[in-house]
């Protein structure tokens, strides 16, 4: 009996001692890296060594670099074979010898984003960066304690760091990698400008595992931009941009109208980053959407997964059927007005979309290239907000638009717009800031599906962003978009039960 209370004491007592908090373990780690000042004042870093393949023992060289806010490079050659990967600030790449260059989408893009983040500012920044610290609890590496931190960025990417118990050194990395996870062990470290860093790295990606022995690492020291930027590649000639923009404004206009004949179904989900970090759905709204000439209605049919009631579902009906009816209003308003030759009106939530061509004129565009995005050819290219342009006498949603940065993808031969990823490269303001003020890093990601061979439509949209409305209430809106089932229908929306038959 006494040896089973001796041991509970000694249980209690050792559990106590290595459940240090997340932040504490964070802290001891940057001590032993130099200080939290020291390692706030590294700006770039480059890292140029000798790689072997452990498979079989075939070495090359290999270089790393990063530079603020969140710029990084990887590179390394073995037996006459290239691999690199690389995130420009707007976008992410890989290239070998073998596959060609690629533009990183979906999981692979979102999750080499984080990396880039985090080879530049680590955990520094994590409260302003709005990321999450959760202990993992407390392993063993090769006979070593080990406290393991479960770090969850805004968007939930999982980082699964590993800190030596005893110095506080990081020793190990665990990064997501689109469908694979990159592994990162450290050891080896020196002093650098004021701060530690290993100069032996073990790698292991894409399921290949490498020994790294780096022999200079260099702090604070100028890095091109160029670096980071796609590489020249001979993948044939490039359209005239002008031009190409033109032609895109042009479709964008057909797409409108053929846009008119479709009715289609759009699912909106709500999500939140819980407590652990996860991302959890917190309710969705699915409505049905047609055009009644040139006019979105949309008609709501079911909330969190379930059909509305009968009674719902009647007062619905009649918020769509008050929607047409407000557009045949309008419409007669505007007709006798340019009968006039007066201005015209437009419905309340706008005739005219935002044109995509007119969004990229008020834009710098860089690295043009040509790839395969689901077996066509694309051009993509980068785009970032052009200083230069006047945007005196234009609206506020192209004001917004024109604040922001990121890649897109263009069917080639259809010459329209399939995929956008972007983000708010700088804080956008609403009333002087009094009424909102959208916080710089917003993320949007916009994805289209082709249909009937003949048009390109959304079906998905990736929405995540902070506001802050009248300078005190905070609001962080995390959500996810589907549009599917579109069909083709010939007549045009008189009431709102028009479209019954196609309800899903």
């Amino acid at each position: 009996m006494k040896f089973k209370f001796l041991l509970l004491i000694i249980i209690s007592f050792s559990t106590g001692v290595s459940a240090q908090s997340p932040s504490k373990i964070l802290k001891q780690a940057e001590k032993a890296l130099g200080g939290t000042k020291a390692l706030q004042s590294v700006i770039s870093r480059q890292q140029t060594g000798r790689i072997i393949r452990i498979a079989d023992s075939s070495g090359g060289s290999f270089a790393a670099q990063s530079s603020h806010p969140n710029l990084y490079h990887i590179s390394f050659e073995i037996n006459g074979i290239e691999t690199e990967s690389s995130y420009n600030g707007k976008s992410g790449w890989k290239r070998d010898s073998r596959n060609g260059l690629t533009t990183l989408t979906g999981d692979a893009s979102l999750n080499f984003q984080a990396e880039a983040l985090f080879r530049n500012s680590l955990w520094l920044n994590y409260k302003k960066e709005k990321a999450k610290i959760l202990s993992g609890g407390q392993i063993e590496i090769d006979g070593k304690a080990a406290n393991v931190i479960l770090y969850y960025t805004a968007k939930s990417v999982v980082l699964k760091l590993y800190f030596d118990a005893s110095t506080g050194l990081p020793i190990r990395e665990e990064i997501p990698a689109g469908g694979s996870t990159k592994v990162f062990s450290y050891s080896d470290y020196r002093r650098i400008n004021d701060v530690m860093q290993p100069f032996y790295i073990k790698m292991t990606i894409d399921g290949e595992a490498y020994e790294i022995k780096l022999d200079d690492v260099k702090i604070n020291e100028m890095i091109a931009k160029a670096v980071f930027d796609f590489p020249n590649t001979s993948t044939g000639p490039l359209p005239d941009i002008t031009s190409l923009l033109k032609q895109l404004q042009e479709n964008e206009d057909k797409v409108d109208k053929i846009l008119d004949t479709y009715s289609f179904v759009q699912k909106s989900t709500k999500r939140e980053v819980g407590k652990d970090g996860n991302l959890l759905e917190k309710g969705s709204e699915t409505t049905q959407l047609s055009f009644y000439k040139g006019y979105r209605i949309s008609r709501l049919i079911e909330k969190n997964g379930k059909p509305l009631n009968s009674r719902d579902q009647e007062n619905a009906d009649k918020d769509a059927q008050k929607r047409v009816e407000e557009i045949e209003k309008l419409i007669a308003k505007n007709e006798a007005k340019e009968a006039s030759q007066t201005s015209t009106e437009t419905p309340s939530d706008e005739r005219g979309r935002v044109s995509v061509a007119e969004v990229l004129r008020a834009s710098n565009l860089t690295n043009p290239r040509r790839e395969r995005f689901r077996g066509r050819d694309v051009i993509v290219f980068d785009f970032e907000p052009n200083p230069n342009f006047d945007f005196k006498n234009t609206t506020s949603i192209l004001k917004f638009f024109g604040k922001t940065a990121g890649v897109m993808w263009i069917d080639v031969k259809d010459e329209q717009v399939v995929r956008l990823e972007a983000f708010l490269a700088e804080n956008y303001k609403i009333g002087g800031g009094v009424v909102a003020k959208l916080q710089k890093g917003a993320s949007f990601t916009l994805e289209q599906e082709r249909l009937n061979d003949e048009i390109w439509l959304p079906s998905s949209a990736d929405i995540n962003l902070s506001v802050r409305l009248f300078l005190v209430k905070g609001i962080d809106i995390n959500q996810i978009i589907r549009s599917y089932d579109y069909r083709k229908f010939t007549t045009e929306v008189k009431d709102a039960k028009v479209d019954e038959q196609k309800k899903p």
